[in-house]
Parts: C-alpha cells; sequence; structure tokens
C-alpha cells in the first residue's frame, strides 16, 4: 500500500476574494483594497495541503462543464493534485464563492453549489484505487463521502471526516469515519451542545469513532475510544501574527490525514496540523498560504527549542 496516497473526496470552489478593511455592517456600497482569483473549498483545498507536504493527493469532485470548472482542475493539477477523478457534469455550473478578508484576518463567505448536479457516487465506487493510505472527505458531497469512507473501512485504511457545518444530523457520516474532525460550529449544532469538551466526548462514545474539535486560537479537544474512551485531551493552538484564515481549517484537515498516512497516532498528528494551519494563517491568499512539508518540520523545531 502507498501510504501516503490520500484521496480526497468532496466539494472544489474558485473564490473571488475580497480584501476589506472591516466587515461590512450594512447592505450598501463597499469598497475593496485588493482583489484575486484563488482555489477552494474543503476537500480541494486540503488535497493541495497534502501534495505540498509531499503526499500523493487524489481528488474526487464534482464541477461543472464550464470554463470555472477548467479553470479549478487546470489550477489543481498545477499543485500536483491528480484529478482523474474530478467528474465534468454538462448542464451545470462549477461551485464558486465571494470571499471577504478582513484586518484581523478573518473571513466572510457566500457560496453557490449547483443543486442540480448529480449526487449519485456509483462512478465514485467504482473507480476508488486499491492503493490508498487514507481518505478524507468533507460534508458536501455526502453520498460521494459515504462511499469513499466506506472503501477507507474496507482498505484498513484511515477515514477521516471533516465535519463542518452543516453535518447531517442522521450521523451515518460520522458513524462512517474513523475519525472524525469537527468545526466547533459543526460540532455544537449536531450534538446540541454548546460545552465543546462533553459534546465531542459524548459523540466519540455513541459513535465509537476517534473525534475532535477544531476552534481556532482555543486549541483542538480531542476524545478516543477504547482504552481512552472518556477522556478528554487539549492540545493547544501556536500564537501566531494571524494575517488570512481563509483554507486554515482545510489544510488542517490535509496535514491531520498525511500524518494519519504516514502512521502517526492521533496525538502527534493533531500537532503538525496546528503547525500547518499555524503557518498558513500567517500567510496570505487562502489555500495559497498551505505550507511545504520543511516549513511545518521548522515551525515545529522552533516550537520545541521556545518551549
Amino acid at each position: 500500500m502507498a501510504m501516503n496516497e490520500i484521496l480526497c473526496v468532496g466539494h472544489a470552489v474558485e473564490d473571488h476574494l475580497f480584501r476589506v478593511a472591516a466587515m461590512p455592517a450594512a447592505a450598501a456600497k463597499h469598497q475593496a483594497r485588493d482583489v484575486e482569483i484563488v482555489g477552494g473549498g474543503p476537500a480541494a483545498s486540503a488535497a493541495v495541503a497534502v501534495s505540498r507536504l509531499g503526499g500523493a493527493a487524489r481528488l474526487a469532485a464534482r464541477v461543472g462543464d464550464d470554463a470555472v470548472g477548467a479553470s479549478i482542475i487546470a489550477d489543481l493539477e498545477a499543485e500536483g493534485v491528480d484529478c482523474a477523478l474530478v467528474r465534468r457534469f454538462s448542464g451545470c455550473k462549477s461551485s464558486r464563492s465571494v470571499v471577504l478578508v478582513d484586518d484581523k484576518g478573518e473571513r466572510l463567505i457566500v457560496n453557490y453549489l449547483d443543486a442540480a448536479m448529480p449526487d449519485d457516487p456509483a462512478w465514485l465506487a467504482a473507480a476508488i484505487p486499491e492503493s490508498l493510505g487514507a481518505v478524507l472527505a468533507d460534508i458536501r458531497w455526502p453520498a460521494g463521502a459515504l462511499c469513499a469512507l466506506a472503501a477507507a473501512r474496507r482498505l484498513g485504511a484511515p477515514g477521516v471526516l471533516d465535519a463542518d457545518y452543516p453535518v447531517p444530523a442522521d450521523g451515518a457520516l460520522v458513524r462512517a469515519a474513523s475519525h472524525v474532525a469537527f468545526s466547533a460550529q459543526g460540532l455544537r449544532a449536531y450534538a446540541g451542545d454548546d460545552d465543546l469538551a462533553r459534546a465531542v466526548t459524548r459523540v466519540a462514545e455513541d459513535a465509537g469513532v476517534w473525534c475532535c474539535v477544531t476552534d481556532g486560537e482555543n486549541g483542538v479537544l480531542a476524545a478516543g475510544v477504547g482504552a481512552r474512551a472518556g477522556a478528554c485531551e487539549h492540545a493547544p493552538a501556536a500564537r501566531v501574527n494571524v494575517v488570512d484564515t481563509l483554507g486554515a481549517g482545510d489544510v488542517w484537515h490535509g496535514a491531520f490525514t498525511f500524518a494519519l498516512a504516514r502512521g502517526d497516532g492521533e496525538g502527534r498528528a493533531v500537532r503538525f496540523a496546528n503547525a500547518a494551519a499555524a503557518v498558513k494563517v500567517s500567510r496570505p491568499g487562502g489555500r495559497k498560504g498551505a505550507p511545504r512539508l520543511d516549513d511545518v518540520e521548522t515551525f515545529l523545531e522552533r516550537s520545541d527549542a521556545a518551549a
């Protein structure tokens, strides 16, 4: 098995990124001081993160047979992502977003995803390679995510769910994964509990899978299964100068999955992913700021020296 071969499944987007001094407080005309078009989408950006870290990244996603879809694929292939499983559907519009990033590095996203995009993942099931070291699935294409996570279980490989808001309430995706990484918003809504430590512990116990929740500058809370059931561990976020948070969660998920695929335990994988996300938020341009492996290793070495 090629342990560094990772299949990312879900959303691929073209982001129109506008830089503003502050988030608009009213419906009026506002002036941006810069604009650029960058690639986005949780699965696509995680695939870029995996590729930059040295993994063999594959992406399975749905785009339209339009100029935006062609641009999305070209950008990903330039990053070394294998797009053979990115399927283009005639008559559908590729996903795109308007993203505002303010001087604090925070972002506001308005996304369009064509409701007419075919949902059936049968074509994906027939094409998933047997050589995978791990699967990472977001929630934007639930049927595709279930298909890929089932394949990961069959292959005995880690199956990571990027459980951003809104996670389907039936719990099928959570139970299908071996590892679930919630956003804070996603966990609060899914568990119906504002206490993140209590919520992540309960979800891990109920689903019988390793779970964590990423909470920005507050770090990561993780709950295990088996002998570690009932315990909640905290991994602090690194303190950096925040320039741009767009894509930070996607980089985190890609780095976490990359670390699991190479054999790291969950604790080391979380620490590695925290470092990758810290490097990313210190750089502008959404996923264009995703780090290389030596960037993350240098960051960790400096953190160890400082400690």
